[in-house]
């Protein structure tokens, strides 16, 4: 009697855990479904960020949020899956069979057991594992396996990035070509002079002119990666675009600043700059001292500067200079103050040698013709990618740098030779 109870409790206990089991599979069904979904919107939002970038350089406000919000909701879903999949797994898995006989039911059926009911006299006896101390530890008996999951803070931290300043110094342009002509002027003699009486001969002045040509170089750089893995992860193929156009646009300021013009380089604003007067210096000249005589030196050319570059050493160098009574002399240090010097505004980059400063009218004396903009493009054709699944990221761009007038830029050191 006490067996045939013992077997209608036990095929109760299984009904239930059938029953709970197919329970799960419906909730596991249905977090996958809701997952599948998540994935393609998220897919549909990246291609949509993918376009920003190419038509904007960057990912619009409103896509980024709702990008962030998918991928958010993405990570709650991700944890209801793990959490009904470890629910199924402690139920059903091999260390814990829906099936484990209890002790008296290994007793029972066990040899010792039916030989002693035979005889009538004798000892029977069960053997059963030692229970283990339950440890983290991914295998061996009491290991908990992959029950435990390593935490997963959401989204890609980068590399701090640097923002460009000098092509916003600089007047734009376009070209269809693979170069660009201008003529410059190299030379005038201004001989003109009053004519004392009618009938004299007038002064005659000269002009001479130079054509210049400056070529359209190309940036650009690629990557690789496994199809499957932007597929599977969306978000990651939109981040890749961003930073191929972000290592663009590092790459351009530095050419426009010192690019040499030799080998593909662009002849960048540095190399074509008039070198500072040292007689314009004067003892105890403070860094601040030296760029107004910059200026002045561009001025005397009969040139209006426009901005100011330097290294963002050399600008906190200004920015913490002092008085004789140890007071700042440029700022208020508890409200800061607009990056400005002489009335000219100031960017400060990397690209600009630490020690050097840039002073000159980059609004009308030099011009950036873009012939192709900053564009993503993505492809398997290239090797043996389609072979095997993967694809080849490319951002590229090309442009060219005009000076038209040297002399109304001046570059020097800080520090006198």
């Amino acid at each position: 009697m006490h067996n045939a109870m013992s077997n209608l409790a036990r095929a109760e206990s299984r009904q239930m855990e059938r029953k709970e089991h197919a329970d799960d599979k419906v909730q596991l069904k249905a977090v996958s479904d809701l997952l599948d979904q998540r994935d393609k919107e998220i897919k549909a939002f990246a291609e949509k960020a993918s376009q920003e970038i190419k038509e904007h350089g960057t990912i619009l406000t409103d896509t980024k949020t709702v990008l962030d919000g998918l991928v958010k909701d993405g990570l709650g879903l991700q944890d209801r899956l793990q959490e009904v999949e470890q629910k199924l797994a402690r139920r059903f898995s091999a260390n814990d069979p829906i099936d484990l006989k209890s002790a008296g039911e290994e007793l029972s059926d066990s040899e010792d057991f039916k030989a002693l009911q035979t005889r009538g006299r004798g000892i029977a006896r069960v053997g059963r594992k030692a229970v283990t101390n339950i440890t983290s530890a991914t295998t061996g008996t009491g290991g908990v396996g992959v029950g435990i999951q390593p935490a997963r803070v959401p989204g890609v931290f980068a590399e701090p990035e640097r923002q460009f300043v000098i092509r916003d110094l600089i007047m734009p342009g376009r070209t269809a070509s693979t170069s660009v002509e201008f003529v410059q002027e190299t030379g005038f003699q201004n001989m003109a002079g009053i004519q004392a009486k009618e009938g004299d001969m007038k002064a005659q002045s000269d002009l001479s002119f130079a054509l210049k040509t400056t070529n359209v170089v190309t940036i650009a750089h690629w990557f690789r990666a496994s199809k499957q893995v932007l597929s599977d992860i969306p978000l990651l193929q939109s981040y890749i675009n961003g930073r191929a156009i972000y290592g663009l646009k590092y790459k351009e300021e530095d050419q426009l600043i010192a690019g040499n013009g030799v080998a593909g380089n662009l002849l960048g604003l540095i190399p074509q700059a008039t070198a500072f007067n040292n007689a314009l210096r004067k003892t105890g000249d403070t860094k601040i001292d030296t760029l107004r005589r910059a200026i002045l030196q561009v001025r005397v050319a009969e040139y209006r500067a426009s901005a100011i570059a330097l290294n963002p050493v050399d600008w906190a160098d200004i920015e913490l200079t002092k008085d004789a009574n140890g007071s700042y002399i440029w700022v208020n240090v508890q409200e800061g103050g607009a990056q400005r010097l002489w009335k000219l505004p100031v960017v400060d980059s990397n690209a600009v040698p630490e020690g050097e400063f840039l002073v000159g009218a980059m609004n009308i004396a030099a011009q950036v013709f873009d012939r192709e903009e900053a564009a993503v493009e993505v492809s398997t054709e290239d090797g043996d990618n389609f072979r095997t699944n993967m694809v080849t990221i490319r951002a590229e761009e090309r442009l060219a740098l005009a000076v038209y007038r040297p002399e109304s830029f001046v570059h020097g050191d800080f520090d006198a030779a």
